[in-house]
């Protein structure tokens, strides 16, 4: 990437632009309305922009921007959802001298609505992530992740449901295996949970006792990988009901969502915007009754503080 400013639109393809739900609890009188989600990932503690002189990335990211970004978003779309798919701690001196606290006060000042845990939310330790719990003014959503006997222990919801214009849209976080990742004393008797079957479970419950309309995965699971580790295309492609998977961990810049047809054709897309809050991923949604309440009908990159 160099130092320019890029807008990328991608119109998705009919594949991916039909998600099968029950249908909304209301729909705007002046016809469908639009959802706005805004997600990042793997932010890396990235709190100031990449200095002029970086080999790469020079002058992109730093939050102050992507605050700036946000609210222009949030000035023109009275119903948006800004997610974070985990890794927020990690790889400036910011998070070494502060111990992530800035992190997530600069996340609360933004409004973010939720996020998930990434392997290196743990890099403190489970005492670490615990005291830097009360600055977090969002919450945080853990499905396979059981906190049973740690300090932990029922802090986090599986998932949360949100209402937007009249259409309820439900959340649910998945983490990757820390063993092997993690050093074992820093998520102690933190016990993994099979993603594929923990996600069948909360599409279950999201669809079926919450009645939700969407269903969203904040997934760190990985976009891809060879051989059986479970990652977001094989998650997809396993489980029926999820509309929207948004992933990090492998750092991946899509240039656009991917349609994953799974079961009973269900198709769900998978976006995932890079690293360091060098990008702000922009997805639209048209919410409306019927057979198909709700249906993606584009979706941007926006960098954060590219200029021309």
């Amino acid at each position: 990437m160099k130092r320019r400013h890029f807008l990328q639109q991608s119109l998705l393809g009919t594949a991916a632009l039909g998600v099968l739900g029950p249908s909304l609890v209301a729909e705007a009188a002046s016809g469908p309305a639009r959802l706005v989600i805004l997600h990042t990932n793997d932010m890396h503690s990235r709190i100031e922009p990449f200095p002029d002189s970086a080999p790469q990335w020079a002058g992109l990211g730093g939050m102050a921007r992507r605050e700036a970004l946000i609210n222009s978003v949030r000035a023109q779309e009275p119903h948006v959802l800004l997610l974070d798919s985990g890794d927020i701690w990690q790889g400036t001196p910011y998070f070494n001298f502060f111990g992530g606290e800035l992190e997530y006060k600069l996340m609360s000042r933004m409004k973010y609505d939720a996020s998930t845990f990434g392997n290196h939310d743990f890099d403190n330790g489970l005492a670490g992530l615990q005291k830097q719990l009360p600055n977090a003014g969002f919450p945080f959503l853990i499905a396979n992740y059981d906190f049973g006997g740690t300090p932990l222990a029922g802090r986090f919801a599986p998932y949360k449901v949100f209402e937007k214009a009249g259409a309820r849209i439900g959340v649910f976080g998945l983490g990757i295996e820390l063993k092997g990742l993690v050093a074992d004393k820093n998520f102690g008797a933190t016990q993994y949970r099979d993603p594929v079957a923990v996600a069948q479970a909360q599409v279950q419950q999201l669809r079926q006792q919450e009645r939700c309309d969407m269903v969203i995965c904040l997934s760190h699971l990985g976009y891809k990988y060879e051989g059986e580790k479970i990652d977001d295309r094989k998650l997809a492609a396993q489980v029926g009901g999820i509309d929207l998977i948004l992933g990090g961990h492998t750092h991946t810049f899509m240039p656009a969502p991917e349609p994953i047809t799974g079961p009973a054709g269900h198709v769900t897309l998978i976006n995932q915007v890079g690293w360091s809050g060098i990008n702000l991923g922009r997805i639209d949604y048209e919410l409306r009754r019927g057979a198909q309440p709700v249906r993606a009908t584009g979706a941007l990159v926006l960098p954060v503080g590219a200029t021309c």
